[in-house]
């Protein structure tokens, strides 16, 4: 499953991503690469913990 996401760089230099389709699902990096490879696993548990409290995947 592909989501897209936004990346950006905040004041301080931290990448801040985040997954637009899955409410709340927002990760970081130090390095444009470690905030891509953290929103994956970020998207991963949000999903887990929507299908366990029975919420829709968000939108695809």
């Amino acid at each position: 499953m592909k989501f897209q996401v936004t990346i950006e760089r905040d004041e301080d230099g931290v990448w801040i991503v985040e997954c637009p389709s899955i409410p709340g699902c927002v990760s970081q990096g130090r390095t444009k690469q470690q905030a891509l490879t953290n929103i994956r696993d970020a998207i991963k548990a949000c999903l887990e913990v929507r299908a366990e409290r029975g919420l829709p995947r968000g939108k695809l």
